[in-house]
């Protein structure tokens, strides 16, 4: 089992995409292995017959476990495999029951490669032949629970290997959720708008008329196990699972199908997607189908208010009208992003103690510099991207304030990776631009507009937003002159930028007119002092005055 990452110390087999008997050339993609960030192709550095398979699909195993063993066709490998390090190599006949078991039991990225037990549970001993059963699944490295944005199949559906079955929203983002495997949507187990733990039962697929009675309830991992749906061959049913105090669900329920990216579109041009006819999956609104809406061809639709959780079941009601003299209230319900939010940056006030420094820099130089710039063909450099890199060359000369606090001691990095705080409809995401000093500018703003633009479409994965050394927020685009920002931990560091300000300035001992703006340095006191704050902010200043510094 390879470290694919830094601080992978155990990997998922999601797919083998070779067997026993194969022919594996070098460079051969082997298997998909799920680690503790992404899940990622992992190569053949050698060639020959694939004679062995230590770790079966959707088993986990720590770094440096036998996965498998490459040789020449027909060579006796007993002496290599040690007792009790994997079960017996599989055949290549279809029909084996290892072969069976791995069909039944593989599971889409969430880790369901063992049946899980409680202390009072005994765990099955097997699935109904072809029956796949689907949990919450972590997809980001912090993510405990996960809050179904939007179902887009329903029970007795049929679901192909591919099909996006749900938008996930997790602590960092709303993803879609692909299956993995095909049949028929057996169960859904959490309903839109619900929050349920990782590894929670999150539907169950399976061959057509399937009895699944018993399965949601083997593999609940603690608490009552919602109600179980089956589906017969006789009769398909179109209302999903209910609880008690829940009325049953069904299709002529008004809800929009729509893609993430579809919806941050129509909502940026003004576009009711009740209005749009979706060419996609299931009637699934599409990118293509707003960009291509002709409003005067739409008939109306009545007012549509979203639900409290983006991107679930909207409701239709007329538009509220407030008497004089009455109070109106809304209650909405808290995203697992914005209770992500809320949590962290209280830790981060309560538990790192900030103090502020800001200084006010001269923009001329850099007003012309950026001119010249975006004067050559498709080349596009705004201002915040060069902050970013001025904050890149800084850090590189100050790496004190590129540091993080731990208890035992402090971590300096010597690399620069610059998170920029983009806003999004449910709160802020911080996209990471790796390795920022190592960019020209052209880069720094070819990365930033990807990364923005993912993380308005609620298209970032976690990996994408994991790993930042320094954060950079600028407000300055809001017309917001100067403000301060809470430290992003495990950060040491935060640079809050304002807006250019045409104003009157002294030069020379005469009253001019000069373009400035105000930034503001929020510090951790336990790892950056104030002189070495008030230095950072000194070379910042340097690089922003002269832009062609940067250059060099």
């Amino acid at each position: 089992m390879p470290r694919l990452s830094d601080t992978m110390t155990e990997g998922t087999v999601a797919t083998w995409l070779k067997k026993v008997g194969d022919v594996i050339k070098e460079g051969d993609i082997l298997a998909e292995i799920e680690t503790d960030k992404a899940t990622m192709e992992f190569e053949s550095f050698n060639a020959g017959t694939l004679l062995y398979i230590g770790i079966p699909e959707g088993q986990t195993a720590p770094v440096d476990s036998l996965l498998a063993i490459i040789g020449n066709d027909g060579e006796d490998i007993s002496g290599l495999i040690s007792d009790g390090n994997a079960t017996a190599p599989a055949t290549d006949s279809s029909d084996s029951e290892q072969t069976k078991q791995t069909k039944v039991e593989e599971a889409p990225i969430a880790p369901t490669e063992t049946k899980p037990t409680t202390d009072n549970q005994q765990p099955t001993t097997s699935l109904p032949k072809g029956v796949v059963v689907v949990t919450m699944p972590r997809l980001s490295d912090t993510m405990t629970e996960g809050t179904v944005a939007t179902w887009l199949k329903k029970v007795g559906d049929k679901v192909a290997e591919g099909d996006i079955l749900a938008e996930i929203e997790t602590d960092k983002a709303t993803m879609e959720f692909e299956s993995f495997n095909s049949g028929t949507l057996l169960f859904i187990g959490i309903q839109e708008g619900q929050s349920a733990p990782v590894d929670s039962v999150l539907a169950i697929i399976g061959p057509e008329g399937t009895d699944i009675t018993g399965i949601a309830e083997n593999y609940k991992k603690g608490g009552a196990a919602p109600a179980l749906t089956s589906v017969t061959s006789e009769s398909t049913a179109t209302i999903t699972p209910i609880t008690d105090n829940q009325q049953p669900t069904t299709e002529n329920t008004g809800r929009i199908f729509a893609s993430p990216l579809a919806k941050q579109i129509a909502k940026e041009n003004g576009i009711n997607l009740s209005q749009v006819k979706g060419s996609g999956e299931n009637g699934r609104i599409t990118k293509s189908d707003v960009e291509n809406f002709t409003p005067g061809a739409a008939s109306q639709a009545p007012n549509v208010i979203p639900s409290a959780v983006e991107g679930t079941q909207p409701t239709t009601v007329a538009k509220p009208f407030v008497p004089a003299g009455e109070t109106l209230s809304e209650e909405i319900k808290n995203s697992q992003m914005r209770k992500t939010i809320a949590k962290r940056l209280a830790e981060s006030i309560f538990t790192a103690p900030h103090f502020y420094l800001t200084i006010e820099v001269g923009m001329d130089e850099a007003i012309k510099s950026r001119a010249i710039i975006n004067s050559i063909p498709d080349t596009k450099v705004s201002f915040n991207d060069m902050v970013i890199k001025a904050c890149a060359m800084a850090l590189k000369k100050h790496p004190k304030v590129n540091s993080q606090w731990r208890e035992d001691a402090i971590t300096i990095n010597y690399h620069v990776n610059v998170g920029v705080a983009v806003a999004v409809e449910d709160g802020l995401v911080v996209p990471v631009l790796r390795f920022t000093d190592q960019m020209s500018l052209t880069q720094i703003g070819g990365n930033v507009k990807d990364l923005a633009g993912k993380a308005k479409s609620k298209k970032l994965q976690p990996a994408e937003m994991e790993g930042s050394t320094f954060t950079v927020s600028n407000l300055g685009m809001f017309g917001i002159q100067s403000f301060t920002s809470i430290i992003n931990q495990p950060n040491s560091a935060i640079l809050s930028v304002g807006a250019i300000e045409e104003k009157p300035v002294v030069r020379n001992g005469q009253i001019v007119v000069g373009n400035t703006m105000t930034l503001t340095l929020a510090c951790d006191h336990r790892t950056v002092d104030g002189a070495t704050g008030a230095q950072f902010l000194q070379s910042l200043r340097q690089f922003l005055e002269n832009p062609v510094t940067m250059l060099a």
